[in-house]
Formats: structure tokens, C-alpha cells, sequence
């Protein structure tokens, strides 16, 4: 059933940590020029390892995030808490808005690397000094609830939080969890994931995952919908989201970005490619349904991409089973080509280049892919000039979730 008029959930603010921008503006700006800041993996203490090319955020400052903070969180938190800052900005609420009702503002993120970094910095502290070395934080800051529970004791929200944990589908299935809670009576709710799994500890990991790539040269390693697909390519950073209601967002004079339309998810289990086109069908048949949206309606998809062959070719096909005909010809994009696959992060950045997509008038293209070898209609080599009322974002998980999520135009 669609959402009532009256309490459609709005996006109102955004905010980003990429590889390719720590603004929404310089996000946007790279995205729709089709920028690769896919590079080697410099990070200290990877350099022996397998993974040779990754999306890594390399001009963050955490001092953006308070000292007391720092301390106590991991390098994901601090995108978290950053980004969340970005979002309310964009939103226009400042702490006074917030300090009125704190009770009225919840926050809801997602994670499947959580704290790696942190964690294996104590770890060694315990290993090389003794139990005495090891800090007190070390019992939170790894944990994958950790970005939930600073953002809200930071800005001192007391609304509804939840965490998430269903896989890389996560980062849409928070947004969706946002947007219900909104619309069944809070006023608005931050919602998101960061990711952060480029520490050692973590990318070893990382590494028995067989969908991923390991390629060296960084034009090569994530051509997802190619012949020459090998993988997928890791990122760290993310997003964050405002989502709220939309006459309360209207009332206060805010720009209603988006509407989050519909959302829904299935589960078809790990590395089940071929079966995932059946249950990422019918996760977009679904979420179509709650939105009330025809096929037809779809302007754009921003897709799951995961550079497998088995998995690409049950998504081409899963479009056409949930789209009919319109799912061959309906422009089709996977700007995380040129950024990296941040797990749950990955499709809440898709979807803020989904909103900046329909607010622009553009498709951005999908980087390092040129030679398609699907029967889908990908934007490649450069943005696109369109119209877009309506986005799809798809997801999918190595542990087998899939979600499906629809988008409104703000002025729809």
C-alpha cells in the first residue's frame, strides 16, 4: 500500500564521504563527470597483502569531530558523525531546531565492516603490552551500532534509533526503516551508512570473499557488465540522509529533495547468483507496488553492479523480469565503478546520486566500463541529459539479501 498523502517521507538533507568528494557538491561534481578514484591501496600495513585496488578517503580531517568524540569511535563513526553534520546543514536544522523536541528525531544506520581499525589497534595493544593497555572504548568502538549510538548521543537525539544488519542491502534497508518510522509519526530521522574496511585486520577479511577483485591496475579491477569482469573493488565513506515528513518539511520552508516511495527486500542466500534474479525481481516488483509506480514510470536505475558475471547477468535479467521490455531500454548506471563497492555505504551514496540525478537533469555514466556485454541500456563514457522523475536503486549482498528502493522527484 502506497504511503498516505500527508505523511510521505521526504529527503531534506544530505551528506557525503566519498573517495571522490567529502562535500555533496564535489560528490556530484565527480560523479557526473565520470572521475575513477579508484587507486592502489596505500594504507599502512595492507601494502603485502592481496587486495592491491581500493576506494580509499584520503582527504578526511576527523578534527571536524570533537576530540572527546575521536577517541572513543573508529574511522567508520567519524564519516558517520561527519556526514550527519553535512545532512542536518543541508536540511537546514540547526540545534535549536533539534534541542526543541529531541524526542522527535531518531537516527537509523547500517554497517558490515563496523570498527576494524579501532579493534586491531587494541587487539596488538593486548597482544604486545598486556590487558592494561587495552582502552576502554575498545567494547563499543568496534561494534557495528556504533555510529547509531554517537550520532545520537552527539547531537542529543532521543527519537526512535535502530541499526540494521542485513548484509550490503543494509544501507537501502536503513533508509527504508527511516522512512516508515516516519511515517508513522516521527518527525524526521537520520539515516545512513559509512563504512570503513580498509585497516589490515579488515581486508584480510575481506579476502575470502571470492567476489573479490584481484586485480592490480585500477582501470581494470571493477568493470562490472563486461566481459572482463573480475570482481568487485572495496570503498570506505558513505552517507547520510535526512529523511522527514514531508508537510513539516514543507511548512519550515525546506527543500524536499526526494520522496523515498517505496522499498522492499528479499533473501535468496550467499553467492547464489543466479538465484538472486528471481529475488531481486521481486524485490522491485514490491517495492513498485508500495509506491504505486508502473514499470513504465522508472526513468533511471542505479544498479547493484557487483562485477561478477553470474550476478551482473541475473540483474540484466532480473529488470526485465520486473520491467517487462522497458527493463532493456530504461538508462541503467553504476557510478560506484568509479569510486569503489562500500558494502552498505554503496547504495546510500547510490541513492544520493540518484536525488542530485533527477535535481540536474543528468544520468551520470558508469567509469571504466565501455564494452557492455548485457542487454541493458548503460550509461557509459559520459553523463546522460534526461529528465528523471522516478530512480530505482538496487542492492545486493554477498550473504544473499537483495533490496529495491524508489524515488520521487521532490517536486512529484
Amino acid at each position: 500500500m502506497s504511503a498516505p498523502e500527508e505523511r510521505r517521507a521526504a529527503v531534506t538533507g544530505i551528506g557525503v564521504v566519498a573517495p571522490n568528494g567529502i562535500s555533496t557538491e564535489t560528490f556530484w561534481k565527480s560523479t557526473q563527470e565520470g572521475l575513477s578514484l579508484l587507486d592502489r591501496v596505500t594504507r599502512e600495513g595492507c601494502e603485502h597483502l592481496p587486495l592491491k585496488v581500493a576506494g580509499e578517503v584520503r582527504e578526511f580531517d576527523p578534527s571536524v569531530v570533537e576530540e572527546r568524540f575521536l577517541v572513543q569511535t573508529d574511522r567508520f563513526t567519524h564519516f558517520a558523525m561527519a556526514a550527519a553534520d553535512r545532512a542536518l546543514e543541508d536540511a537546514r536544522l540547526g540545534q535549536a531546531d533539534t534541542d526543541a523536541d529531541p524526542y522527535s528525531i531518531g537516527v537509523v544506520t547500517a554497517s558490515g565492516s563496523g570498527g576494524g581499525e579501532f579493534g586491531q589497534r587494541e587487539l596488538q595493544q593486548l597482544w604486545g603490552k598486556g590487558s592494561r593497555f587495552v582502552g576502554p572504548y575498545q567494547s563499543i568502538a568496534w561494534f557495528y551500532a556504533a555510529s547509531t549510538g554517537q550520532i545520537s548521543i552527539r547531537r542529543g537525539f532521543k527519537g526512535p534509533c535502530s541499526v540494521v544488519a542485513s548484509d550490503e542491502a543494509g544501507g537501502l534497508d536503513a533508509l527504508a526503516h527511516a522512512a516508515r518510522a516516519v511515517r508513522r509519526g516521527t518527525d524526521r530521522v537520520v539515516a545512513g551508512s559509512t563504512e570503513a574496511p580498509l585497516a589490515p585486520y579488515s581486508v584480510v577479511c575481506q579476502l575470502g570473499y571470492e567476489e573479490l577483485s584481484a586485480e592490480s591496475d585500477p582501470a581494470r579491477a571493477y568493470r562490472p557488465f563486461t566481459a572482463a569482469a573480475c570482481g568487485f573493488v572495496p570503498a570506505e565513506g558513505g552517507a547520510m540522509l535526512v529523511i522527514e515528513a514531508e508537510p513539516a518539511a514543507r511548512e519550515r520552508g525546506a527543500d524536499v529533495r526526494a520522496i523515498v516511495a517505496g522499498h522492499a527486500a528479499t533473501f535468496t542466500g550467499a553467492s547464489r547468483w543466479a538465484e538472486s534474479r528471481a529475488g531481486l525481481a521481486e524485490a522491485i516488483r514490491q517495492a513498485l507496488a508500495e509506491a504505486a509506480c508502473a514499470p513504465e514510470e522508472i526513468d533511471v536505475v542505479f544498479a547493484d553492479a557487483l562485477g561478477v558475471p553470474e550476478a551482473d547477468r541475473a540483474e540484466a535479467l532480473a529488470l526485465v523480469d520486473a520491467l517487462g521490455e522497458h527493463g532493456r531500454r530504461v538508462p541503467v548506471t553504476a557510478p560506484k565503478t568509479g569510486i569503489g563497492r562500500g558494502y552498505c555505504a554503496a547504495p546510500v551514496l547510490d541513492v544520493s546520486a540518484a536525488v542530485l540525478a533527477m535535481e540536474h537533469g543528468l544520468i551520470p555514466p558508469t567509469p571504466n566500463v565501455f564494452d557492455v556485454c548485457h542487454d541493458i541500456d548503460l550509461v557509459t563514457g559520459r553523463a546522460r541529459v534526461a529528465e528523471p522523475r522516478t530512480a530505482l536503486v538496487l542492492s545486493r549482498g554477498l550473504m544473499g539479501s537483495n533490496s529495491a528502493l524508489v524515488l520521487r522527484h521532490g517536486a512529484a
